[in-house]
């Protein structure tokens, strides 16, 4: 019998109170967040978070590979590929793509990081191993989030012809000026030391420690009122963080961050583009974030960059339905689909895309993605 790709359980606790626990349950695919898995957590969110006798719910994922390592692009591919192969145009029609998977997964998906933000009960997540694309999705909203020395978290949707989503539209617009720029154009991969520089990550633990403390949350006086959870939650993370003494001190942004602010301080995507590609650099980090850009889709930088300083003073519900409208019309465009084909399906990692370099991108195609849906 097949387990369930998602396993929900909660546990008794002391005043008539119950601990939620919700365990991505797919490690093959390291618990990419599909369509199903959201059916599944979506409601039972709900549940919890208006059911009284929840004190707390925890969001992890099975195994110690990855938490999530994004959403399942690769599903909705499937569908679009048909729809795209049907249409000799690289655009599909607003009526078309009403009817897709993506559609479908990208409304669902956004209601659930929305709920998680929402939340006004204690939602911890052991952000442990890869946490990428929707993984960082259903983190950054959660009001406690620990990472691990495991973990690695990127935003990589440039290598797939697709644009940072998930809410990062308002997350990555509160980093450091530049850094949410970087991240999103060059979809480079940062660990968890980094995240909580960034305010993606309140507290950092040891991997191999994450089930015994699930043991030791059981054990805690909880309260009845929601303030006095969030903090009873903290003081536990704060007093089992990793010491001094165990940290690698590793914070490669840190060690970038001059270089990153002035390869990212001019008012347009080509210069920026051009200013990272030819900064001379000797660290490895950098070295590769320049091949991830050169590498990934033209277009998808034009739409990183319009897109975050579209939203950078929209409130976070704003930035999602942005994002909606955004996520809509690169399903449309035959871009997001032959990034997800040459990474991820046919693996060959040699994309077609639609513009062969940054200066070439039509700047009207860029507008008609901005533009809204009727």
């Amino acid at each position: 019998m097949t387990e369930p790709l998602v396993l929900f359980k909660e546990q008794p606790l002391d005043n008539d109170l119950k601990a939620a626990f919700a365990t991505l349950n797919s490690s093959k695919s390291l618990n990419a967040l599909s369509l199903p898995m959201i059916d599944l957590l979506l409601p039972q969110l709900r549940l919890w978070l208006a059911n009284n006798e929840v004190a707390f719910i925890v969001l992890q994922g099975i195994g110690d590979k990855a938490f999530c390592a994004g959403g399942d692009v690769v599903s909705i591919y499937h569908d679009l590929a048909k729809k795209h192969q049907c249409n000799a145009n690289k655009t599909l029609s607003d009526s078309e793509i009403e009817q897709s998977l993506g559609v479908d997964f990208f409304t669902k998906e956004y209601q659930l990081d929305q709920v998680i933000h929402n939340a006004t009960k204690p939602i911890l997540v052991w952000a442990d191993g890869y946490v990428m694309g929707g993984g960082i999705g259903l983190v950054a909203g959660a009001s406690h989030r620990a990472a691990t020395e495991k973990t690695v978290m990127a935003m990589p949707e440039v290598t797939i012809g697709l644009y940072p989503d998930v809410g990062a539209s308002w997350f990555l617009n509160q980093m450091p000026k530049g850094v949410g720029l970087f991240l999103g154009l060059t979809g480079m991969s940062f660990n968890g030391y980094d995240a909580k520089n960034l305010a993606l990550i309140d507290n950092i633990v040891l991997s191999n420690e994450i089930e015994s403390l699930n043991s030791q949350l059981l054990s805690i006086k909880w309260s009845k009122k929601e303030k006095d959870n969030h903090q009873l939650l903290s003081d536990f993370l704060d007093k089992n963080e990793i010491s001094n003494q165990q940290k690698i001190n590793n914070t490669l942004i840190d060690i970038n961050l001059e270089t990153i602010k002035r390869v990212t301080v001019f008012d347009n995507i080509i210069d920026i583009y051009n200013a990272i590609i030819n900064e001379e650099s000797d660290d490895e980090w950098f070295i590769k974030a320049q091949r991830k850009l050169k590498h990934g889709s033209p277009l998808s930088a034009h739409l990183i960059f319009h897109q975050l300083k579209l939203c950078q003073d929209l409130s976070l519900t704003e930035c999602f339905q942005r994002e909606f409208n955004l996520s809509k019309r690169c399903c449309q465009f035959s871009e997001f689909v032959e990034g997800v084909r040459a990474l991820l399906v046919d693996k060959d990692n040699e994309p077609v895309w639609a513009y062969k370099s940054i200066e070439k991108v039509d700047n009207e195609k860029v507008k008609w993605f901005f533009t809204d849906f009727d």
